[in-house]
């Protein structure tokens, strides 16, 4: 198991998160998918947080990230439903 540090701890968090579109239509194909695997990408490195894995089903969305736990997991989230709701 590999541990990640900065100033003040030592730490391995990781996260699985999943959503899914509004009544879990099954939006996510034809483009939508690819183009959604960019924003998060991005997204990722800009808030400097490790995509481990990332799968996108047709009417659902699963992540794995590894992100510090000072910065925490909500922010994330927050922004990564954020942008991708605009799609």
């Amino acid at each position: 198991m590999k541990y990640k540090s900065n100033n003040n701890i030592v730490y391995s968090c990781k996260y699985h998160v999943v959503f899914c579109p509004k009544y879990r239509r099954k939006v996510l194909n034809n483009g939508v998918d690819e183009r959604l695997k960019e924003l998060i990408n991005n997204i990722c490195q800009e808030l400097h947080v490790d995509l481990i894995e990332m799968e996108i089903m047709p009417d659902h969305v699963h992540l794995l990230l590894e992100v510090d736990p000072q910065f925490g997991i909500h922010k994330v989230v927050k922004r990564i439903k954020g942008i991708s709701s605009r799609i």
